[in-house]
């Protein structure tokens, strides 16, 4: 029997749930109840007319075992477990199957075939080569890189693209809209390549429209999240919302670039309150820690430091700012030595030390997110994933430095608005118009 799949300890949730009440919502209620964000893109739940042959089945990846020893959610095992389900991976098309005695369940990835055939007109089942993206993405080409846990695109600048940043959209069905904001800063010409995750990360809520088609069927999944449909690990315990960042150095030899010196991680957040426009940049809560000698010039005056960026952390914070006029600049020096900066106008930053016991708070009871309530800014230093890019990154020759950018959904949305603002400028352009 191959051992336990084991989640690192930097990664572990002891999360439990309240079996008597199975509907209600307890992870992701930042994203879902105070943010908004609409997830009913992602997927959609089929129930089959014939069940699955035996020769079909036979094809797929038995993944229940993996699903029940590993979910966050006890729940949703108990409810397997007591229903006999099993649970099958089709690892080409990235569809899962519940098999519910007589009856079988379909779950599809919507939002990646979705942006999968805008690249390459089919779902692609293999390794796609590269292919030029024409009017989607003009001057660029594309590729579908499989794995066991949904694939990644990768976007590359056909010509002209050495030293502009690299960006990396992690959490792409999690993170809603941050393809687009990838999408825009590649044909604004501030990228020269990207990689997006197209796989779940087993966080990714049901939607209730999900929940009552399930229900209606006998199995009301609890909707807090779906780490028992999407693995939450792959075969060998590692958590798959992870494998962009521990897989960096693969992906960049994939894309055939020259190591990058500024990586912009873009992942997607609720922040404070629904029309928050606050961009919060960090540079790492955990180690390898960063210095100020790598950052920049400081000046103190009493409880305030003058931070004046070099580069690339002046470049990188000037590509934060086309989206939004609010950028913070977070980051720890050592273990509790923490810094929070505001980014003025002239992209230098006035900031102070925080005192963890003190300034930070919960936005919400029972869930890890943080904030410091004086200023109303998400806290972000203590992101593992941040940390094994960081790690990664610091394996190359040239040590790039790693920005994770967290953007608020109201900033999102306005940035697939600009994108489509362009898309519709080229379009009359190429016209004559």
């Amino acid at each position: 029997m191959p051992p336990k799949p084991q989640i690192p300890p930097l990664f572990l949730s002891r999360f439990t749930v309240d079996d008597s009440a199975p509907f209600q919502r307890h992870l992701n209620r930042l994203e879902v109840e105070i943010g908004q964000e609409d997830y009913r893109h992602l997927k959609r739940v089929e129930l089959l007319e014939q069940p699955l042959t035996e020769a079909e089945a036979a094809a797929m990846l038995d993944i229940t075992e993996r699903l029940l020893a590993t979910t966050q959610n006890n729940y949703n095992r108990n409810l397997l477990t007591s229903l006999g389900i099993r649970v099958l991976l089709d690892e080409a098309s990235y569809r899962v199957y519940y098999l519910c005695g007589d009856r079988t369940i379909r779950f599809v990835p919507l939002w990646r075939e979705k942006v999968l055939k805008k690249f390459f007109g089919v779902v692609p089942l293999a390794d796609s080569g590269w292919h030029p993206c024409r009017s989607l993405l003009p001057g660029f080409e594309a590729r579908f890189l499989p794995d066991a846990a949904g694939g990644a695109l990768l976007l590359r600048r056909i010509a002209g693209g050495e030293g502009l940043p690299l960006l990396t959209a992690t959490h792409g069905p999690y993170d809603p809209h941050t393809l687009e904001v990838a999408l825009y800063f590649l044909r604004t010409g501030k990228g020269g390549a990207a990689t997006v995750n197209l796989g779940f990360a087993g966080r990714e809520p049901l939607t209730d429209a999900n929940l009552r088609q399930l229900q209606s069927w006998g199995v009301p999944l609890n909707p807090s999240n779906i780490d028992v449909i999407y693995p939450y690990v792959d075969e060998h315990g590692h958590p798959n919302s992870y494998k962009m960042e521990g897989g960096l150095r693969q992906f960049i030899r994939q894309l055939g670039i020259a190591e990058p010196q500024l990586i912009l991680d873009i992942h997607g957040c609720v922040g404070t309150c629904p029309e928050d426009r606050k961009v919060v940049v960090g540079l790492g809560g955990l180690p390898p820690f960063c210095s100020f000698e790598e950052l920049g010039r400081v000046e103190q005056r009493g409880d305030i430091l003058h931070l004046f960026p070099a580069m690339p952390l002046e470049r990188g914070l000037q590509l934060v700012r086309e989206l939004s006029e609010e950028v913070f600049l977070q980051f720890c020096t050592a273990p509790g030595c923490c810094y929070h900066f505001v980014v003025l106008g002239g992209l230098q930053a006035l900031g102070r030390r925080i005192d963890l016991r003190k300034d930070i708070a919960s936005l919400l009871e029972g869930e890890e997110r943080t904030y410091l309530p004086v200023d109303m800014v998400r806290w972000l230093p203590g992101a593992g994933a941040n940390a094994l890019q960081r790690i990664e990154a610091r394996k190359l020759s040239g040590a790039p430095l790693c920005l994770h950018v967290e953007i608020p959904t109201a900033v999102r949305r306005k940035m697939v608005v600009r994108l489509q603002e362009l898309a519709i400028t080229d379009s009359l352009s190429s016209s004559g118009l």
